[in-house]
């Protein structure tokens, strides 16, 4: 046995595990790091000290495994080393349309710290890999490039995409525009797909230098247009879980429609508490319920109710597991993909009206200023008094006459809820949280499941009397684990960065505006600014902009607050059937009870409690943003391909718009009515050689002085719809704002013009004055010469560049028109730049 060995802190693991031990993984990467040099296979048998060829062999494929796994690298001079040590980095591939790709750096979040790799880096690698890279010394848009060394874990899951067959050949064209490549699938794999059809496929063979991956298919799952079909796309191209393991039904299957007497027992019974729901028409799993009254010494007492969720998904259960594995539930425009199943979210854990449910409470005491001054959290069981929406409680707010006598008991409850949100609201501007006025839009089908029209979501004071009753519950309970100091996940929003923050206010200088604060702007600081451009018509673009110069909230087991709505401490409690960190937060809350009552059983507790690490809560919280960002992703690109469908209808057609979004091969304009984005490309434009000026979100004509600004109202006229790439091209009818005048292109050409001019004439003035003073002056510019015969023109050099009549126009730079392909394939224009 090695003398080194016994120094291995993982020795007995590996005597228990072979028969004749050699170091350890851990033993070997820290043996390495102390030597500080790589070394051969040779070197370091000798260096550790071991014996034989059973040794060296089992020394062989360690070192190998080692390889694999991406812990160690095989240089070209046949020795290992440690990655870090070789500046080499671990990270997962993120694709781009036009072929080349990026590498995230494991454990990065933000896009700072990717690395570029070039088109040719990626013909054998996909979106999703993991792989080692090795930076190089080039470097794209200020980005490091990188080399790739090996893929250390091929993305395993199906690619959904469109089937063709051209000249005998069979490939998939994948939906997701991040895999560029075409995916070859042989006759015997093609399970029956027709040219179009929309498959699931798996990838068999990655390809070599000369030849491309190859697949087979396994799931046919329609025609392209068919009804619903860009749902099951995104569900499959987002790799959402839609499909629930057996075990997971084998755990529901007994489950009633009623609660058991048994789960009543031992909680506060809040059944004769007129706790009512209030939610939109179209809602089908109500999470939480309201019911406020007016103090006596001043100030509300407020009760949020909340579905208990946790006493049905107990902990590493199959129900559990696949919540963890689905993270939220996903709302598309027409199919909803939930995190339970619809026995628990539609029915035993939704506050349904009229029926017993099991909840947790958060019993809150709000002062007359709107501070939160007490709060108590307990298991409770209540009965709802009615299924509301948003626009009944509206209209009773208002006077509506039928509305109040159907539901006379309630109003006056509600009466003091709307009364208290009032409170609540001015205390929230006064602490400076950011407001946005953003415009949602909803679809409505027809019978058919197609698009009827594209309508916007009107907030009405029901929404955001809800809204705040939910914040306040969601800052009572992050108070009290965070008081406990029990892990738990923080719903987090981090200040803007330095570089984000300095492009913002550049962008606002060219608007006259200004964000004040200096290096560290404050909430309050962006409050101001929110509502100084309140009214304008460019406000739903500069906040667009503010949202694009702010990070992005997040799950995380460390508090630092958020950000966006001046709180120093946030989580989220209030939707534990649709999103997994609330019920993680419950199983938390339902501990520190059980604790404080002694009815905990070390980290469970009898009603689905349970004490969670720290290292528990970092794992939760990267898998619930992720999900979360999955989710985002999907129902994005359902509605693109929605909208993109629907303006099908109105090609041809012109529409008022505003110039939502400047880049260097174009801008997008907003419809105004239907809050449609699509693209006027750069090639559209006015002949002219357009700058991009990032700072002022503008394109500068340099001849003719044309300038298209973020904010300018326009008329677009709808060219064309591509589906497969969900894009909307628009061709520019006309624009609100005036020409600039001569470009300094222009002005430069015709002051020299004029100098020449003015060169010839004196010197055929000084040519005519030496033969002669009687002489008459040549003129300095010839009459216009008729041609010898009308409409000659050379037959060799044809009309000059210019008009029908050869007038020659000014010579100017124009973006170059994509030549069409002879199969479908992706543009290369996005909407965001490489990422």
């Amino acid at each position: 046995m090695s003398d080194n060995i016994p120094n291995d802190p993982f020795a007995d693991r590996e005597s228990k595990n072979y028969e004749n031990p050699i170091p350890s993984r851990e033993f070997i990467i820290e043996f390495l790091e102390q030597a500080g040099v790589p070394m051969n296979r040779n070197d370091l048998f000798e260096a550790l000290k071991l014996e034989g060829e059973e040794q060296y062999e089992g020394l062989r494929r360690r070192l190998r495994a080692m390889e694999r796994d991406g812990q160690l690298v095989f240089t070209r001079r046949q020795c290992y080393a440690l990655p870090e040590k070789l500046e080499m980095v671990k990270g997962y591939v993120i694709g781009h349309r036009d072929g080349h790709g990026w590498v995230r750096p494991e454990g990065s979040v933000g896009k700072d710290d990717d690395i570029l790799l070039p088109h040719h880096q990626m013909k054998n690698i996909i979106h999703g890999d993991f792989v080692l890279v090795q930076p190089t010394d080039n470097s794209k848009r200020g980005r490091r490039e990188g080399r790739l060394v090996r893929v250390l874990e091929e993305r395993n899951d199906q690619i959904v995409g469109r089937f063709f067959l051209e000249y005998g050949y069979s490939y998939v064209v994948p939906d997701d525009s991040r895999i560029s490549q075409d995916i070859l699938i042989p006759n015997e794999h093609k399970a029956g797909a027709r040219m179009g059809n929309v498959v699931v496929i798996e990838i068999t063979d990655r390809g070599s230098r000369s030849r491309g991956m190859m697949g087979k298919v396994v799931e046919v799952l329609g025609e392209n247009m068919a009804p619903g079909m860009e749902t099951q796309i995104a569900i499959r191209t987002h790799q959402i879980p839609h499909e629930w393991p057996e075990a997971v039904d084998k755990q529901i299957e007994n489950l009633g429609e009623e609660v058991p007497e048994e789960a009543k027992v031992g909680r506060v019974d809040l059944r004769d508490l007129p706790l009512v729901t209030i939610d939109g028409e179209d809602a089908r799993d109500f999470d939480d319920a309201v019911y406020c009254e007016k103090n006596k010494e001043g100030g509300w007492r407020l009760w949020v109710a909340i579905a208990d969720v946790s006493y049905y998904v107990r902990p590493d259960s199959a129900l559990d597991k696949e919540a963890i594995n689905r993270g939220n539930s996903v709302y598309f425009p027409s199919q909803v993909v939930p995190m339970l199943p619809e026995v628990l979210s539609n029915g035993l854990c939704s506050l349904n009206p009229q029926v017993d449910r099991l909840c947790m409470v958060c019993e809150m005491t709000i002062s007359d200023t709107g501070k939160l001054s007490g709060y108590k959290h307990y298991e409770a069981v209540m009965n709802s008094h009615a299924r509301l929406t948003y626009s009944k409680v509206s209209a009773i707010l208002e006077g509506d006459e039928e509305l109040r006598e159907r539901y006379q008991p309630l109003v006056s409850h509600l009466e003091e809820l709307h009364k208290m949100y009032k409170v609540l609201k001015e205390a929230r501007d006064q602490r400076g949280a950011i407001e946005f006025e953003t415009v949602e839009t909803k679809f409505i089908f027809n019978a058919e499941r197609k698009i009827e029209s594209i309508e916007p979501v009107i907030r009405n004071d029901a929404h955001k009397i809800i809204e705040e009753c939910m914040i306040l519950a969601n800052i009572a309970s992050a108070s009290l684990v965070e008081k406990a100091k029990e892990p738990a996940l923080y719903r987090i929003h981090e200040s803007p960065g330095e570089l984000r923050l300095q492009g913002f206010r550049d962008f606002l200088s060219e608007l006259g505006l200004e964000l004040k604060g200096g290096l560290e702007p404050s909430p309050t600081d962006y409050a101001d600014l929110a509502r100084q451009i309140s009214g304008r018509q460019d406000q739903e673009l500069i906040q667009t902009m503010l949202l694009r110069s702010m990070k992005q909230a997040v799950y995380n087991a460390d508090n630092a607050g958020h950000f966006g709505l001046a709180l120093k401490r946030y989580a989220h409690f209030t939707s534990p059937i649709r999103r997994y960190p609330d019920l993680l937060l419950h199983r938390a809350i339902k501990y520190l009870i059980a604790k404080e009552e002694g009815r905990n059983q070390d980290r469970w507790t009898p009603t689905g409690g349970y004490h969670y690490s720290f290292d528990d809560m970092d794992f939760y919280g990267e898998q619930c943003s992720m999900t979360e960002r999955r989710a985002d992703d999907a129902t994005r690109d359902v509605a693109d391909w929605l909208k993109c469908e629907y303006m099908q209808d109105h090609v041809g057609d012109e529409l008022d718009g505003v110039i939502a979004n400047v880049t260097s091969f174009g801008f997008f304009v907003r419809l105004t009515d239907l809050h449609i984005d699509g693209l006027v490309h750069i090639s559209t434009l006015a002949n002219d050689y357009y700058q991009f000026d990032p700072i002022g979100q503008r394109l500068i004509g340099e001849s003719f002085g044309n300038i298209y600004r973020l904010g300018d109202a326009v008329k677009v006229k709808v060219l064309a719809v591509n589906l497969d790439d969900k894009q909307i091209d628009f061709e520019l009818v006309e624009t609100s704002r005036k020409l600039r005048g001569e470009g300094k292109t222009a002005k430069k050409r015709a002051a020299e013009a004029k100098r020449k001019a003015k060169d010839k004439k004196r010197a055929a003035t000084r040519s005519s004055s030496k033969e002669g003073g009687a002489a008459r002056a040549i003129p300095a510019i010839e009459p216009t010469k008729r041609p010898e015969e009308t409409g000659a023109t050379s037959k060799r050099n044809g009309p000059k560049r210019g008009d029908a009549q050869g007038n020659e126009k000014p010579k100017v730079k124009k973006a170059r028109k994509k030549k069409p392909h002879s199969k479908p394939k992706k543009t290369k224009r996005t909407k965001k730049e490489a990422q």
